[in-house]
């Protein structure tokens, strides 16, 4: 009897044990699916937030480049302004003719030079505003006319003297000017001015002619070329007028 009942007692303990394990099993089994559910919803979510991310990096994309178009716009537009107002003035002052025809051909021409030019002229600016540039430029034409006028009376002293003391020669200089438009506009500032003419330039390098002594000296001396630097804002040209100009154009753009 006792015999039986311990093998009952076994059984039974055996069972339960095995019931157990059973259950063990499905909390395991039920665990393991709710981790996959988790890795799912959490894979989903991740999915989510990388589209969501990605649609917003293409939303900030659109309108990054919607406000580039809007400024390369803007700038195309006062690069053009430029370019005609520069055009208009060399034409008045080659021309000195002031007539109704003269000056509505001279219009008509800057506009179209200007609309195929525009992009060209102000390619290699760097630093400042094309107003700050137009500026600097408006106030070194009334320095050139001056300069046109001392070497008017120079020349035409070389031309009346007795003696003729004319010393022709070719010389030959590296600018410091660094971008394309300041060298055009030097080279342009040296031959309008009686007794110089810019025969080349190769490589920054340039090439003048200059009827006199004096005239080479003061070439030499560098003033035009530090004057069309300031215009330009070249690097190795640095004035104090520069940095009042950089600083005011920061602040405008903290604002």
């Amino acid at each position: 009897m006792e015999v039986t009942l311990l093998i009952q007692a076994t059984d039974d303990s055996f069972r339960i044990l095995e019931d157990a394990r059973k259950q063990a099993k499905g909390l395991l089994d039920s665990a393991s699916i709710l981790e996959d559910a988790r890795r799912q919803a959490k894979g989903l979510l991740d999915s989510t937030v990388g589209v969501t991310s990605e649609t917003r990096q293409m939303e900030k994309q659109k309108i990054q480049a919607i406000f580039k178009g809007a400024q390369e716009a803007k700038s195309g537009f006062q690069n053009f302004i430029a370019t005609f107002a520069l055009l208009f003035v060399f034409w008045i002052l080659l021309s000195g003719k002031f007539d109704p025809f003269h000056l509505t051909i001279g219009v008509i021409c800057s506009i179209v030079v200007a609309h195929l030019t525009h992009d060209l002229l102000f390619a290699n600016v760097r630093v400042g505003e094309t107003r700050v540039i137009v500026q600097r430029f408006i106030a070194y034409i009334p320095w050139l006319i001056y300069q046109i006028i001392l070497a008017n009376i120079y020349v035409a002293y070389l031309a009346m003297s007795p003696r003729m003391p004319i010393d022709p020669q070719v010389l030959r200089f590296s600018t410091k000017l660094e971008s394309d438009i300041s060298w055009v506009t030097l080279a342009n500032s040296i031959t309008i001015t009686p007794g110089t003419i810019t025969m080349d330039i190769k490589d920054g390098e340039f090439f003048v002619h200059a009827l006199g002594k004096r005239v080479a000296d003061d070439l030499h001396a560098g003033e035009m070329e530090d004057r069309v630097a300031h215009i330009f804002m070249e690097a190795d040209h640095i004035y104090i007028q520069d940095a009042l100009d950089v600083a005011r154009i920061y602040v405008a753009l903290r604002k």
